[in-house]
């Protein structure tokens, strides 16, 4: 793999995702903000964060797969969630979990969390962008 995750000596070591990715491939891939559709476009989890971040997640997968890559070859994730609050994280959290079990990825790599007033639909709660390393 192209993408090493670390916790350097001196950052909080974070048991869901590492602080900081190592990229050493040639070849970076951009992937769009993936939003709760499923193949077909239909939305998946309307008004649950957990099955929503889930489904980004998992798309985020199929995408990379499409290019030859698995989520493995990710550095960075940027995450926009409608209306956050604090409160949310452990369902965050558990939607990433649940991806990670699927995808076979754990920790995830860095990301950054966004607070939004809204998405492309009403029913999106959250859209998660992605940059990747391949070899």
């Amino acid at each position: 793999m192209a993408i090493t995750l670390v916790n350097p000596d001196g950052l909080p070591e974070i048991d869901a995702y590492r602080q900081v990715s190592v990229a050493t491939g040639s070849k970076l891939v951009f992937i769009a903000g993936q939003v709760a559709w499923d193949a077909g476009g239909a939305t998946v989890g309307e008004g649950d964060l957990a099955a929503q971040v889930e489904q980004c997640y998992l798309n985020i997968g199929t995408a990379l797969a499409g290019v030859g890559g698995s989520f493995e070859d990710v550095a960075k994730l940027t995450v926009y969630v409608v209306d956050w609050t604090p409160d949310k994280m452990p369902r965050f959290l558990e939607g990433v979990a649940r991806a990670a079990a699927k995808l076979g990825v754990t920790p995830v790599p860095p990301g950054t969390l966004l607070g939004v007033a809204a998405l492309d639909v009403p029913d999106h709660l959250v859209e998660v962008e992605a940059t990747a390393v391949l070899d």
